[in-house]
């Protein structure tokens, strides 16, 4: 068997490869080893320059591409770009999900199906509420997990690519948004941050970056959806067609910031253009966002994917091309590599024979994804010449370890919105019995959130409160968490007869998604009118838990003395529930922080079609996000109470006056200017003007807690449309009781103090800005 292996393995890496294609058509994937080119047992091989590994990926590409016959790289610019077989490359699938763990996404074919030996992976909270953290280090070890998690599958045969559509970081604009949840809030640099920390992480960057292996990824992230997409399917209007107006005052310090980020700071190999156009361009086809601006300001060496079928939208639905080959074109020519979706599989080659795109524009792309391949090791033989992720496997999925960490995340997420008179935490000992009741008390999808894998395992809130009081008795209340059938008088009978009620509520996938935006922000169906019977009837003021990704207008439990105590769980994950019940019980000190604004259900009378980021008091347009709203809040950024009190106080800054001129690298004359650019300032300059802030951080309380520690910026008085706060930097400490620490902020006053103009240039303004942490503040003067 030996010698006849030996002998004939170009024969058996053709029918391996004939086998892999038929994944192609949608069938079954029957490999059971994981497809990497260039096997050194395979004599052909030799001859191949792509596959020296000692000459650089850049040589080796070229020599690729160089060998392809048209139709094979017209075959490459799909999602599920086709064997190759007489070069032994195998079938690859670009389009696989890891938004907050390994996933899959809809019932399509993805890279990783699950469908193996392997059937989960671990399922972290969903990103809302691992934002709420206020966590970068954080966020990178679960990136880091997910990442590991990732390469395992792939190394075992169970996946067909690693190339990752994840991080989502649009910013969450509008409360109404069913994919919010998958972002980071609604601030540019917190979301910035979190971009970095995911894409460091999953593809085996060092937390600080620059210690890729070699240059090689673990997994390849990519950033999305580029840009200013964040708005569904609302009224009659879908993102498909969606032509967002949007001013370059927003794009420059708003949309932008956060892809930027994601580029320069995370190395990102990845960026996925959206569906919808900005100011009458589609994203995928737009050469000044994707070529000038990606590629060419912020340095970007990766691949452009178009969200799922966009490229068909520039014809069909836009009408922004006049034929399938215009659109073809359009893309290609804006710097676009691949298309998810059959589009250019159909329209790229009669597309070159009209003249409207050459091969040169199709070698571009190739070079892009070929790139990426091989920076992922997939041409480095069989097995993988890479050591440090070859022994990845089964036993590095769903570890203890990986688990705790999603335990750990949802802990520190969760945040505490009301404790009236210390309700919070429940004694156990003295709490007898309990009523548990509400739809989303013992469901386990709706703890997941949206594009979520299959769990390790799930624990719902309701049977983790059975452990803390065995007596615990169980009612929905409603028929779900649409609520359009409410059992009142059984479950306030249930109310009556226990010592403490706890009601967990909310919204889940069926109120808001992709594809769902909602139309109101009150609790849907009858769950107020639920909360307040069950509450008034119950012997002590209840505990409220709310399961959302978007805000919820609860202003009548925020306001109502019988409900007592009220938690924001977000999505969970898969340890959501043990974290909900440790909080309750007072074995975790809650310590998350809002990171978006929860607005009051008259916020629906906005149009979620205007983009407008800045208020307009002339029309009665309030704004959006902390930054620049200026109506009534149910619960601001970053709010977020403990079992703790936590104190501050300014312990130094070691700058507090500029003078912007003297900083100026241009003659430019300042004369009756309030603000200068910060591209006049020059990096050089901006460098010398960095500073520290020092804050001292105090726990006054009786319990251990891990607490975000929130810098901001405010302005004595803006203009030119500068936000009236804005997120300066955070850090988490651990503090035991009344222990007091030091924390060191670095300021830079180019990236911290700057807003967008109106002509979309970053500027900084003249005049007293204050640092702001809790209720203590620190005047900074800047003079132009």
């Amino acid at each position: 068997m030996g010698y006849f292996i030996h002998n004939n393995m170009a024969l058996i890496s053709a029918i391996i490869m004939s086998c892999m294609t038929v994944a192609i058509k949608g069938e079954s994937r029957p490999h059971t080893f994981p497809p990497f080119s260039c096997d050194s047992n395979n004599p052909s091989t030799k001859s191949f320059l792509f596959c020296s590994t000692h000459l650089p990926i850049s040589q080796r590409v070229n020599d690729l591409v160089s060998r392809l016959t048209l139709e094979e790289k017209i075959s490459q610019l799909v999602n599920n770009a086709a064997a190759i077989p007489r070069l032994g490359i195998p079938y690859y699938q670009w389009w696989s999900e890891a938004l907050h763990g390994v996933a899959k996404a809809f019932g399509v074919e993805n890279g990783v199906m699950f469908n193996g030996s392997i059937k989960a992976a671990t399922s972290f909270p969903q990103v809302i509420l691992t934002a709420a953290t206020f966590d970068a280090d954080l966020w990178y070890r679960i990136a880091q997990v997910i990442g590991r998690e990732a390469r395992a599958i792939y190394n075992e045969g169970e996946a067909t690519g690693m190339t990752f559509w994840s991080p989502n970081i649009n910013i969450f604009r509008d409360p109404r948004w069913g994919r919010g949840q998958e972002t980071p809030g609604e601030d540019p640099l917190l979301t910035g941050k979190y971009a970095i920390s995911f894409v460091r992480g999953i593809q085996g960057d060092s937390f600080d970056g620059g210690d890729l292996k070699d240059g090689h990824l673990q997994v390849s992230a990519c950033c999305k959806h580029l840009t200013a997409y964040d708005l569904d399917k609302w009224k009659g209007i879908d993102r498909f067609t969606f032509d967002a107006q949007v001013t370059k005052q927003d794009l420059a310090d708003t949309f932008q910031p956060p892809f930027k980020s994601c580029v320069e700071g995370g190395g990102a190999s990845g960026m996925m253009c959206a569906y919808n156009l900005v100011n009458g361009v589609p994203n995928c086809a737009d050469y000044d966002l994707l070529t000038k601006t990606v590629r060419g300001d912020w340095g970007f060496q990766g691949y452009i994917v178009s969200d799922c079928d966009s490229v068909s939208l520039i014809y069909d639905k836009q009408k922004y091309a006049k034929s399938p080959e215009d659109a073809v074109a359009d893309v290609l020519k804006a710097g676009m590599d691949v298309n998810c979706g059959k589009y250019l599989a159909n329209h790229t080659k009669s597309a070159l024979d009209m003249g409207k795109v050459s091969e040169s524009d199709i070698d571009r792309a190739l070079h892009n994804l070929f790139t990426v391949r091989m920076r992922l090791g997939l041409f480095n033989g069989y097995p993988t010449n890479l050591p440090y992720y070859n022994n990845l496997g089964r036993k590095d999925i769903c570890t203890p370890e990986h688990q705790e960490l999603a335990l750990e995340v949802a802990r520190q997420g969760i945040v505490l919105l009301k404790n009236s008179e210390m309700l919070l935490p429940l004694s156990k000992t003295k709490t007898k019995s309990l009523a548990v009741i509400g739809p989303n008390a013992n469901v386990t999808k709706t703890l997941l959130g949206n594009y979520a894998g299959p769990p390790c395992k799930t624990i719902t809130p309701l049977q983790e409160l059975k452990i803390y009081v065995s007596k615990t008795k169980f009612h929905m209340g409603c028929d779900s968490t649409n609520c359009t059938s409410v059992a009142t008088s059984e479950a306030v009978k249930l109310a009556k007869s226990a010592d403490i009620v706890v009601l967990v509520v909310g919204l889940g996938q069926e109120s808001e998604s992709e594809e769902l935006d909602r139309e109101i922000l009150e609790l849907p169906g009858k769950q107020q009118s639920l909360i307040t019977s069950v509450a008034e009837a119950a012997k002590k003021p209840v505990v409220l838990v709310i399961l959302c990704g978007g805000p919820v207008d609860i202003s009548f439990a925020k306001n109502d003395p019988n409900i007592g105590a009220i938690l924001w769980a977000g999505y969970p994950g898969e340890a959501g529930g043990k974290a909900i019940a440790e909080i309750i019980f007072g074995d975790h000190n809650p310590g998350g922080r809002l990171p978006l604004t929860w607005y009051p259900k008259d916020f629906v009378k906005i149009p979620m079609t205007d983009m407008r980021m800045r208020s307009d008091p002339s029309s009665g347009y309030p704004g959006r996000t902390y930054r620049f709203y200026q109506g009534e809040k149910v619960f601001e950024f970053g709010y977020g109470l403990s079992y703790s009190n936590y104190s501050y106080k300014f312990v130094s800054v070691s700058q507090s006056k500029f003078d912007l001129k003297k900083l100026s690298s241009t003659s430019e004359r300042l004369e009756n200017s309030s603000h200068i650019s910060v591209l006049n300032i020059g990096s050089d300059s901006c460098e010398k003007a960095k500073f520290s802030s020092v804050v001292s951080v105090e726990n006054e309380g009786k319990m251990e807690g891990k607490h975000p520690v929130l810098l901001f910026l405010k302005r004595d008085k803006g203009s030119n449309g500068s936000p009236m706060k804005q997120l300066v930097g955070f850090q988490k400490v651990s503090l035991n009781p009344k222990e007091k620490v030091s924390v060191k902020f670095e300021v830079s006053p180019c990236e911290h103090f700057s807003s967008g103009s109106e002509d979309g240039t970053l500027v900084i303004e003249s005049g007293d800005h204050y640092l702001v942490v809790g209720d203590q503040q620190y005047r900074i003067t800047i003079r132009v």
